[in-house]
């Protein structure tokens, strides 16, 4: 049974955020990722869109999920089921965001326009 410390997870900073691996297909051989995301108060990601399903729970703070037409505001301990090949932007609420997320292992990102997409490194 593999075992992340806190120390092994891995950092990754984006202008909209920090995410924090937990586990993913390169961190404990896992079949699905699993992330911590912190965005400052307001922060937004960008437009894109996801192969795949995700699930994303908030911790702390919130966030607003534009998903296709639909907009949701959610707060601690709400969860969002955000299906695959929706357009979607997430901006953190007033006091920030800390949520946790999951996907299954390969997912690919596409920002607005682009047909080529990545893994990002969260989820790798």
């Amino acid at each position: 049974m593999p075992v992340i410390t806190r120390d092994q997870a891995r950092h990754t900073v984006t202008p909209a955020g920090a995410m924090t691996t937990l586990a993913s297909p390169t961190l404990g051989n896992a079949a699905s990722a699993l992330w911590r995301v912190r965005m400052a108060p307001h922060a937004a990601g960008p437009e894109h869109r996801i192969d795949v399903e995700q699930i994303w729970t908030v911790l702390d703070g919130g966030a607003e999920i534009a998903l296709g037409t639909e907009k949701v505001t959610l707060t601690p301990g709400d969860t969002a089921v955000l299906p695959a090949d929706v357009p979607r932007q997430i901006t953190a609420g007033q006091w920030g965001l800390t949520a946790v997320a999951v996907a299954p292992a390969g997912a690919r990102a596409f920002r607005a326009g682009e047909a080529q997409g990545v893994v990002p490194p969260w989820i790798a």
